[in-house]
């Protein structure tokens, strides 16, 4: 039987091994974060944000003040500010800010992003910068005393 030769790589092949492993294991990441989601996105569109489930509850109608908002986790995980403008008519917005995903708080007439002072109308118009894109409408309904997912 033949006996190979055995050789010590030198350290420039030793780096490109380790350069290609280190792109395998990099790269991977950084397209799945570039790629797109076929979710609709919270900022920059101003389209709809996914709702998750149809009919799971969010909240109830009693905890939402009339004439204010709720914050709260929607169908799908993500922060959702619940708005009832009038009594019994409930609307809804993604409570993550378009500027850099802060969640929103809930104040006096509008939604306020703690990190850099952006506004939001309950419309999730922008009022105030540094967002520039508004807040996603959400799909909700009141069903009965419950506020559901659309």
């Amino acid at each position: 039987m033949d006996q190979q030769e055995l050789t010590t790589p030198d350290r420039r092949s030793v780096m490109q091994v380790c350069g290609l492993i280190s792109l395998g294991l990099l790269g991977v990441p950084t397209l799945v974060a570039c790629g797109s989601d076929d979710e609709s996105s919270e900022g920059g569109s101003g389209g709809t944000a996914a709702a998750g489930a149809a009919g799971t509850v969010l909240a109830k109608l009693a905890d939402i003040p009339v004439g204010g908002a709720l914050v709260t986790k929607g169908a799908d995980g993500k922060p959702v500010a619940l708005i009832q403008a009038t009594a019994g008519a409930v609307t809804a917005v993604s409570a993550v800010c378009t500027h850099q995903g802060t969640t929103v708080a809930a104040a006096s007439g509008e939604l306020d992003c703690p990190s850099h002072g952006s506004k939001f109308g309950f419309d999730g118009a922008v009022k105030n910068g540094p967002a520039t894109s508004p807040l996603a409408a959400v799909a909700v309904k009141v069903d009965g005393e419950n506020v559901v997912s659309a």
